[in-house]
């Protein structure tokens, strides 16, 4: 796969998503899960419906005890993304595992599922500023706006996904060597939260 197959299978989830719109709609992952694609389909199902999450939290009215519950339930969505960033990064460690390193090969400030959960979040940027671009209730100023952002959104896209590209060429050819750190998220941990182990 490619950047832009990448971008397809986004743009088709976040259109699926909005069929029924709701952040408790149940999740099917439409590929086999030894495939590459079901980890991009599931990084970007988690990332959808937190997008929605925020949305959601953000609501002037909103319930104090139901902001709780969805503040919880975006930590956890915050974990998920990072342990997903981290299962993609395993299978391109796997991938590239036999290709020989060139002498004087450099190592990348990114790895390559971190570049990817930028694309799938600018997905959901694209999709949603559209929606405004095109809002029939908004203000011909507001669209106008709207579209702007949503040009400089969409020369991003190419951007990145160029980037995306060009990075695992270099890994393929031994150019740059793939190399990973955990996350190693502590405010998650019940033995790193000074406020979780403080409570055993």
């Amino acid at each position: 796969m490619n950047a832009k197959q990448y971008n397809e299978l986004f743009d088709k989830l976040i259109a699926k998503y909005h069929i029924i719109d709701s952040v408790d709609q149940p999740f099917e992952n439409l590929f086999d899960k030894n495939t590459f694609e079901h980890l991009l389909y599931r990084k970007n199902w988690i990332d959808t419906v937190q997008w929605h999450y925020e949305d959601i939290i953000r609501l002037p009215d909103i319930d104090p005890n139901e902001a709780i519950i969805l503040k919880r339930k975006i930590d956890a969505s915050n974990q998920d993304r990072t342990d997903m960033v981290e299962f993609i990064d395993s299978y391109f460690l796997d991938k590239f595992k036999d290709v020989k390193v060139k002498d004087g090969a450099k190592i990348n400030s990114e790895t390559p599922a971190w570049a990817i959960d930028r694309l799938s979040i600018l997905a959901l940027k694209i999709y949603h500023m559209n929606e405004e671009a095109t809002r029939e209730s908004a203000s011909d100023d507001h669209r106008s706006k709207c579209q702007t952002k949503l040009d400089v959104l969409l020369e991003q896209r190419v951007d990145l996904s160029t980037a995306i590209d060009d990075l695992l060429a270099d890994f393929a050819s031994g150019e740059k060597f793939v190399k990973v750190y955990k996350q190693m998220k502590m405010y998650n941990d019940e033995d790193t939260n000074p406020m979780l182990y403080a409570k055993k």
